[in-house]
């Protein structure tokens, strides 16, 4: 069974991991990253649903950034379906500065915020991508005190707000391990072409339109 139904119109959101290569004076472009092969797959595989896709992603975005911009960059679009992707910046910016860290529970209080207003506004699906790390410098492992519960907040608000969740942390670990880190994500954040595709594949096969069986 799909989330997606005819006519839906599918909004993927986040920072620079939904933004890669989009061209921000185009509103239709679905940049070069994950956005761009969910669509192109989801539009292969499924073109009975007549689906459209927006991608509003922005580098350097942190849940509080994509909170500001909800209502210009989501609730005004008025999407049926809204897929999130954020969090990783809220880690780095406690590592690397940047601007002021995001603490765990400033994070929640930002996702929750979003999602109450996508539920209350618009009434959309929901799709929650975990926020991600595949470590390929060693001090980079130090990451996971933060991220993790992080990760743990996505899950709980899967649950709460009854959200298909893509379980993307342990899908790139598991892809590390079989491969190397630097093999899915270049800097440890940032996906490869392979992570964009690994990503996509997963939100795919979350949503109900996964590769079709041989």
């Amino acid at each position: 069974m799909t989330l997606l139904t005819t006519g839906d119109r599918v909004l993927l959101t986040g920072d620079s991991i939904t933004e890669w290569g989009r061209d921000h004076s185009d509103p239709t472009s679905l940049g070069t990253g994950y956005a761009m092969v969910v669509a192109s797959l989801a539009g292969a595989r499924r073109p009975d649903l007549g689906l459209t896709f927006l991608n509003r992603g922005v580098g350097g975005d942190t849940s509080t950034m994509l909170r500001d911009r909800w209502q210009r960059d989501a609730l005004d679009l008025e999407p049926t379906v809204v897929s999130i992707l954020i969090g990783i910046n809220d880690t780095w910016r406690r590592f690397e500065g940047g601007g002021a860290p995001t603490s765990t529970e400033e994070y929640e209080d930002a996702c929750r915020a979003i999602l109450d207003a996508t539920r209350d506004t618009l009434g959309a699906r929901i799709v929650l991508i975990e926020p991600f790390l595949t470590p390929v410098r060693s001090e980079q492992h130090a990451w996971r005190d933060d991220l993790d519960p992080r990760i743990g907040v996505v899950r709980r608000l899967a649950s709460d707000y009854r959200a298909t969740l893509v379980p993307a942390d342990g899908l790139f670990a598991a892809a590390a391990v079989r491969t190397n880190p630097e093999q899915w994500c270049f800097d440890g954040v940032h996906p490869t072409p392979a992570g964009h595709g690994l990503l996509a594949e997963a939100w795919l096969d979350a949503v109900g339109i996964g590769a079709p069986s041989a």
